[in-house]
């Protein structure tokens, strides 16, 4: 499928960002400059072998495997998850996943049970703090868990990237500026009132999802009976399937044949460079990095220098399939609050597709029509423009504010 450019509506969309956003025509909005340039590129090893796209105008057609992948058996019991692209049990086949605030502070860590999520989001948390960054942890089998977060406040942006997924947002308040998105009709939402745990920690980081009703404590050091997830949405009148809302195909990206684990060359790519270390040097606060992992064909995550290993369990935080998305912003006071343009109309959304040790250069888009604005899928292309098909697995996005895309650094 090629992605069509249709520049008016493009612009439509911008505009009604702008308009929620707030900024209108004043040139003193609050739009953050940008010191490296929308087209500054990402730091590259001087040695990658990185190719310059030709100018050839004639179309090549989609990119072709040179690598051939047998698909394996699905189990009977099991279907591909829309999230994954791997088998998972066909009894919550229709259930709507959760998206989960998390705090990415390093008093909070360890995390719990991020390791389980399907799909982690990095955004820039506030503009503050050294551009702190807060997670969006996506997960389709939100029933089984025990122990999930600490939990944070939300974001604008997270509300309508949450939408994408039909999913039911969980977190902790969020700014003034959550209003108006709270307010829209494909938001389901639950906030505050989860689990405390006695982590001797501060009170505000001791607030955990759990899927069934569990004990904690209160700030009084007393203990109390805290609702869980299954309780509290059944309690909210929400669906806990798919509803109106529920997005537009069956799965969120276009995933591979089941087995496939090929690298962007196996996939038919040929402006491709070498990617064992993902840094994101604008993300100052966090040192977030990602490792290439060549045991496991997975990147590896670390925060303030250290591997992230579930508070759970000891299992690695890793993931498949690593994109970075450029994306400008808004901000919209001095306390550093933002707003991504997670909508824009810019003719040049870079990005990069990474997976088993290497990198292709993309573009992204967010479909923009009256109906679905906001909760569209964002979709990712290759340098001809056709959607990417990426392997099955877990998978890592960072929408990457675009002044400091040129601190991206791939090696």
């Amino acid at each position: 499928m090629k992605k069509k450019k249709l520049m008016s509506m493009a612009l439509a969309c911008a505009m009604t960002v702008a308009f929620v956003a707030g900024c209108g025509n004043d040139t003193n909005s609050g739009t953050v400059a940008t010191p490296g340039g929308f087209d500054s590129q990402p730091i590259v090893s001087v040695d990658d072998g990185q190719q310059t796209p030709g100018t050839e105008t004639s179309d090549p057609g989609p990119v072709q495997p040179t690598t051939e992948v047998v698909a394996l058996e699905v189990p009977a019991d099991c279907y591909l998850s829309e999230l994954t692209g791997l088998p998972i049990s066909k009894d919550i086949k229709d259930q709507r996943p959760i998206a989960v605030m998390v705090d990415n502070e390093k008093t909070a860590l360890p995390h719990y049970e991020i390791a389980d999520c399907d799909i982690v989001y990095e955004l820039m948390n506030s503009t503050a703090n050294d551009r702190v960054t807060r997670l969006m942890c996506v997960r389709k089998d939100w029933k089984s868990i025990e122990q999930m977060g600490s939990i944070r406040s939300t974001r604008p942006t997270n509300i309508a990237l949450a939408g994408e997924y039909n999913a039911i947002l969980v977190h902790d308040g969020g700014p003034v500026y959550i209003n108006e998105f709270i307010a829209k009709p494909y938001c389901d939402h639950l906030s505050s009132g989860f689990c405390r745990f006695d982590n001797g920690k501060p009170w505000e980081y001791r607030e955990y999802v759990t899927a069934n009703d569990h004990q904690g404590v209160t700030l009084g050091g007393g203990t109390t009976t805290y609702d869980g997830l299954i309780d509290r949405i059944s309690q909210a009148g929400m669906s806990s399937t798919y509803n109106a809302y529920a997005p537009v195909r069956d799965t969120h990206f276009l995933f591979r044949e089941y087995g496939a684990d090929l690298t962007p060359s196996e996939m038919g790519y040929t402006n491709v460079k070498s990617a064992n270390s993902v840094s994101i040097g604008t993300f100052i606060h966090t040192q977030s990095q990602l490792k290439y992992n060549p045991d496991t064909s997975t990147y590896d995550v670390y925060y303030y220098g250290e591997l992230q290993k579930d508070a759970e369990d000891g299992e690695v935080v890793s993931f498949n399939n690593v994109i970075l998305q450029c994306t400008d912003f808004y901000q919209y006071d001095p306390n550093g609050y933002l707003l991504y343009f997670y909508i824009d109309a810019s003719t040049d959304k870079q990005g990069w597709y990474i997976s088993n040790g290497e990198a292709i250069r993309i573009t992204w888009d967010k479909p923009c029509t009256n109906e679905k604005l906001d909760y569209d899928i964002t979709r990712f292309y290759d340098e001809n423009g056709d959607e990417i098909r990426i392997n099955p697995g877990k998978t890592y996005i960072a929408l990457v504010p675009k002044d400091g895309w040129n601190t991206v650094n791939i090696q």
